[in-house]
């Protein structure tokens, strides 16, 4: 790398004030494009002096303006790659306090789509004025059609490649109608003119087996830490509750107790029924699960948290006990937090991991795997192997 280019990088690095150091180096200055750099990062990470908001006689206390900010955020996207993007973005909100990026429609459009600002955005939801309410959802919408692009396929082949093919019917029924398997195996009669798939053959459920379906439950913890989790959890949740192969139930908690199994029609609806924040009572959630069984030994649940109990733990772990010699298959997955690393409290997934339940952080993009392998009765060994065992 030439002498120049790496003077003008350390200066980057320094900021403004260290500028004339630099001079006295033999540094040929900034380039236009640098110059635009040092500024959008000056105004996040600069010294005194520096940032955003009017200067001069009366402007101190003022703070940014929305026009003031948009520049800066088109500033960023046209300088940098979208994941530094993100990082600036997110020191933004922590350093600056800058909920206007949330709550303005002009510049949530401008933000670039990133999980942990989607966390924020969730938690602040109730803060968000009447005219920036569908810009929230469009940002979210970018956020969750890029996850469902990830999972939702590997999701479907998971429960597929898991269930008894024989569980079709060949009596015709239209409330049975398997629509997803039936379009994938007509997918070769697409007619272009008329822009639909004409089947040759329908599937339809075997309504006997319906009764003796698979019940996945997701129990998801929605304290502050949960974010991340929540929102990979709610793409999930929506792909398993359009398939009618499996029954598929959503409860969210702190120290209350809400279904959300009704909003799982859409993940954006479901996602802004959480209330992020509060405390923690995991034994409640449980208690309430288990009214929701009806046959264990057909039953996957997983609980989703980051196990800091508020409430009693000896009745947490009495109630993951019960789940488990009934006969439900639990897992538990550990919260995922910045960077995708785990938080949780170690004591309490060592003891629920003594208690032979797998417990452990899973990445998102193994999670059709972790479905596979539950429906099949498998081992989690190896992928617990790969997350952080406690």
């Amino acid at each position: 790398m030439a002498q120049q280019e790496q003077l003008s990088r350390w200066r980057l690095i320094l900021g403004s004030e260290a500028e004339s150091s630099f001079a006295n180096m033999g540094s040929g200055g900034l380039s236009q494009e640098e110059l635009l750099m040092d500024s959008a990062l000056g105004a996040i990470y600069g010294g005194p002096g520096e940032g955003f908001g009017p200067s001069g006689p009366g402007g101190a206390g003022r703070g940014p303006s929305s026009p003031v900010i948009s520049q800066w955020l088109g500033d960023l996207r046209s300088l940098f790659d979208p994941e530094m993007v993100a990082v600036v973005q997110n020191d933004a909100i922590e350093r600056k306090g800058l909920k206007q990026l949330l709550l303005e429609p002009e510049l949530l459009e401008g933000l670039e789509p990133d999980l942990n600002l989607a966390s924020t955005l969730l938690m602040l939801k109730d803060q968000i004025p009447k005219k920036s309410k569908e810009s929230a959802r469009r940002f979210i919408r970018r956020i969750v059609d890029e996850l469902n692009k990830m999972l939702e396929n590997d999701v479907r082949r998971a429960v597929t490649a898991a269930l008894n093919r024989r569980a079709h019917s060949p009596l015709p029924s239209a409330s049975a109608i398997d629509f997803p398997y039936t379009i994938r195996r007509n997918l070769q009669n697409y007619n272009a003119e008329l822009k639909a798939v004409i089947p040759e053959r329908v599937w339809f459920f075997d309504r006997s087996s319906k009764i003796n379906r698979w019940h996945i439950i997701l129990d998801i913890d929605q304290s502050g830490s949960m974010g991340q989790s929540i929102i990979y959890s709610s793409v999930m949740a929506c792909v398993l509750a359009s398939m009618s192969a499996v029954k598929t139930s959503v409860v969210a908690f702190d120290t209350q107790i809400m279904d959300l199994t009704p909003l799982c029609a859409d993940p954006v609806d479901l996602l802004f029924g959480f209330q992020m924040g509060g405390g923690t009572d995991i034994a409640k959630s449980i208690a309430y699960c288990q009214g929701l069984i009806e046959a264990p030994a057909k039953t996957l649940f997983f609980l989703i948290s980051d196990l800091c109990e508020g409430g009693n733990r000896a009745a947490l772990l009495r109630r993951v006990e019960e789940l488990k010699a009934s006969g439900v298959n639990v897992v538990a997955l550990l919260a995922i937090a910045d960077g995708g690393k785990p938080f949780y409290d170690p004591e309490t997934a060592r003891r629920i991991a003594a208690l032979g339940i797998p417990c452990f952080a899973c990445a998102p993009e193994r999670l059709p795997e972790l479905l596979e392998r539950c429906l099949k009765g498998q081992s989690l060994d190896g992928l617990a192997a790969q997350g952080k065992r406690p």
